[in-house]
């Protein structure tokens, strides 16, 4: 049973699969402050928010048992990702649920602002006819700058078309080929500064969009621009803007969304020219269901399925790729362990080679599922999927992916190499038809190897009957061997020996077959025989 607590006030109708899931039980409290929050948050396994609650590093850091936090709509500005990064814990959003929602209040927030909508209520509400006071403008033909060409920002330069606007398109990702297909121009910050009678921002908040509409970016506008912000409070200095409205060279400003929200920038109000409404973006029935209703469906998933989808903070996975790349995850896992143990020490340098199929695939999850195999082996159940890379980098580890399309003499391939000083392992491995899942290469030497449980690597001079006493040995000691896959490269060089066994062997055994004359080094390997989200930290069935 899941112990879920909800602490914002998200639809009850959205969260109904939840209620009625046999395997979960939700908590609803609005009204608890921090320091309760921070109380009680050990007891539940995911947390559901919407923009009232912070969930901040002190919380998280009490957070014992949780596995996902899910933000019921878009932007995470309010938890600390990072610290949830740390922890282990998902993040996921509801990045579709109010699109629509936004979009259309962009756009009224848009037409309020041309069409003077509220002032004009309020002065005819008072008993006023003032219809010369209220002329306004028009957005036919006008040109739409829009930053941030996302889901929302792509719906509002769409409907914008209908007025028959210009529009122009500033996003990091957004392509010339998109940008034709959009109908829309591409174009820098600057070019949409220069040209623009009105400006959408559609960015999330990050450090570099911080006051992304700052007293320079103002100073570069047309005379006359009319501003509008429905995404994040603090994409625009609400004092450099407040400044250009009393000047007179932005000529008004529709806000839904404020830096410091409930409080707004002193003088903002008084503009006659500043239309506002409190955070109303994603506030329709209907928005506020979907989002209820992403959230519910996600955490079911993750804890039923184990797939995941809207992740902030790690790949987003479909059930469908999980289940194409499922053997290789269990593969990448025995890999890093055979490259970890055989290296004996903590990497400086890690190299990861994908080959044949493998180059189609979306391998983000098989990378972190090989570096958490490589960490756990010094790091311990602290590390997991979500937070794999985070320590990787905590660590100054680096990370180098090559995808070859050479098949590398098979269908799929997968290469890690771990270096130190002068050492380096080499660990190869496939998926081969029919066979299931090799390991094949062992630094320079080709093997072919099932990976199991319980391995034994001996690395000798290539001499008669060294095989023999190996298995002597073993015999004598009650210990049964699987397979044998020996790999030289010149009659009686250096040569490996990599054995299954049935059970792990004592010190005493291992110590028997390196008093061999010839022997050169003997390790015993342990294997996980198999993966599954589940076995991961943070899902526990």
């Amino acid at each position: 049973m899941y112990k879920v607590l909800v602490t914002d006030n998200v639809n009850d109708e959205g969260l109904t699969k939840l209620y009625e899931h046999e395997h979960f039980t939700v908590d609803k409290n609005t009204e608890l402050p921090p320091k309760e929050i921070k109380e009680i948050i050990h007891q539940y396994d995911a947390l559901i928010v919407r923009n009232q609650t912070k969930v901040t590093k002190e919380i998280i850091e009490h957070a014992a048992n949780l596995k996902v936090i899910a933000r019921a709509g878009v932007g995470v500005d309010n938890i600390d990702v990072d610290a949830a990064t740390q922890k282990g814990i998902i993040v996921v959003n509801s990045p579709g649920g109010n699109t629509i929602s936004a979009t259309e209040h962009t756009l009224a927030m848009m037409l309020s602002l041309s069409r003077n909508i509220p002032q004009a209520h309020q002065s005819t509400t008072n008993g006023l006819w003032e219809r010369d006071k209220f002329k306004g403008v028009e957005l036919y033909q006008k040109t739409l700058g829009v930053i941030g060409m996302g889901k929302i920002g792509t719906e509002v330069a769409k409907r914008a078309q209908a007025f028959k606007m210009t529009i122009l398109g500033y996003d990091p990702y957004l392509t010339e080929e998109r940008a034709s297909k959009l109908g829309i121009k591409k174009a820098t910050l600057n070019e949409i500064a220069a040209a623009s009678d009105f400006i959408t921002v559609h960015t999330p908040l990050i450090k570099d969009t911080k006051h992304l509409i700052n007293e320079a970016f103002l100073a570069k506008t047309k005379k006359g621009v009319r501003l509008v912000n429905c995404a994040r409070g603090g994409l625009i200095d609400e004092h450099a803007l407040l400044a250009a409205l009393h000047s007179g060279h932005v000529a008004g400003a529709a806000l839904d969304v404020f830096e410091n929200e409930p409080k707004i920038t002193e003088g903002l109000l008084k503009q006659a020219n500043v239309i506002v409404t409190p955070h109303l973006g994603a506030s329709t029935q209907e928005a506020q269901i979907r989002v209820a209703i992403d959230v519910s469906e996600e955490i079911i998933n993750i804890f039923e399925s184990q797939s995941i989808r809207n992740a902030i903070n790690m790949p987003q996975t479909s059930g469908e790729v999980q289940g194409r790349m499922e053997p290789y995850l269990m593969l990448g896992e025995q890999v890093a362990q055979i490259g970890i143990q055989l290296l004996n020490d903590a990497p400086e340098k890690i190299d990861i080679t994908y080959a044949g199929e493998l180059i189609e695939e979306d391998t983000s999850l098989l990378t972190r599922t090989i570096i958490k195999g490589i960490l756990t082996y010094h790091l311990g159940e602290s590390v997991n999927l979500v937070n794999a890379i985070h320590l990787l980098k905590e660590q100054g580890l680096t990370y180098n992916i090559q995808k070859n399309a050479k098949n590398k003499g098979f269908s799929n391939y997968l290469e890690l190499t771990l270096h130190k000083h002068s050492k380096e392992i080499k660990v190869g491995a496939a998926i081969i038809n029919g066979f299931g899942a090799r390991i094949v290469k062992l630094n320079e030497y080709r093997i072919d190897v099932r990976p199991e449980q319980h391995l034994l690597y001996i690395k000798h001079q290539d001499i008669p009957g060294m095989i023999g006493q190996v298995g002597s040995i073993l015999g004598k000691n009650d210990t049964n061997i699987g397979t044998m896959q020996v790999g030289r490269k010149e009659i009686g060089g250096e040569a490996i020996m990599v054995l299954t066994l049935d059970k792990k062997i004592e010190q005493n055994v291992a110590d028997n077959i390196k008093s061999l004359i010839g022997m050169k080094d003997i390790q015993t390997l342990e294997l996980t025989t198999g993966y599954n989200f589940q076995d991961s930290p943070f899902i526990e069935v």
